[in-house]
């Protein structure tokens, strides 16, 4: 489990999908989860990185947990994700405050995601106030989105949650330089 762990971490890191300090990664065992330690360095995750605690119910371990364990648990709650990933994909966060969605524009990106929803709010929230917005969208999408922050991806595999992460910043990288180019998207200049 701590080379998963630890493999998703630095392959988040070195591609820039995550800062120093950023983001989070979880795995669901039954009725507990275990979670990054709150404050951990994705790119060289460690044994005392981990924490392990209930789904529903907390333990001694909880306060050390990431900032965004309830977003995890309400995840687990309410889909059959087995994995989380939340990440702060430059690109895909850059987009976020234009879109009200990511259609991929790139083969890869359409078939393997379609489409990831934005989720926006209006007022300043506390984003524990999303969990249950973000578990519900990711019952129908592999990620989403949420406007400024980051994206949360599930899968039954965390290897597999950050290829939908990576997959999701590499079709905003390129919807965002065909936006600089003034190009549309599936429109061939001329």
């Amino acid at each position: 489990m701590l080379s998963q762990f630890q493999a998703v971490g630095q392959a988040l890191f070195t591609q820039g999908l995550v800062l120093s300090q950023g983001g989070n990664l979880s795995i669901k065992l039954g009725e507990h989860l275990v979670i990054t330690h709150r404050g951990s360095t994705l790119g060289s995750i460690q044994a005392r990185d981990l924490v392990e605690t209930g789904i529903n119910k907390n333990n001694r371990a909880t306060p050390l947990a990431s900032k965004e364990l309830e977003i995890h648990r309400c995840i687990y709650k309410n889909t059959s994700a087995l994995a989380v990933i939340h990440a702060h994909p430059p690109y895909a966060v850059a987009l976020s405050f234009t879109e009200k969605e990511i259609m991929p524009c790139d083969v890869e990106g359409r078939a393997l995601l379609s489409k990831v929803p934005v989720l926006s709010t209006e007022e300043v929230v506390k984003l524990e106030n999303l969990a249950g917005e973000i578990a519900r969208l990711l019952n129908e999408y592999k990620v989403v989105l949420v406007r400024g922050h980051g994206s949360f991806a599930i899968s039954q595999l965390l290897e597999e949650a950050y290829y939908y992460t990576a997959t999701l910043e590499q079709s905003c990288r390129l919807l965002y330089l065909l936006k600089a180019l003034q190009v549309e998207p599936g429109i061939t200049p001329g």
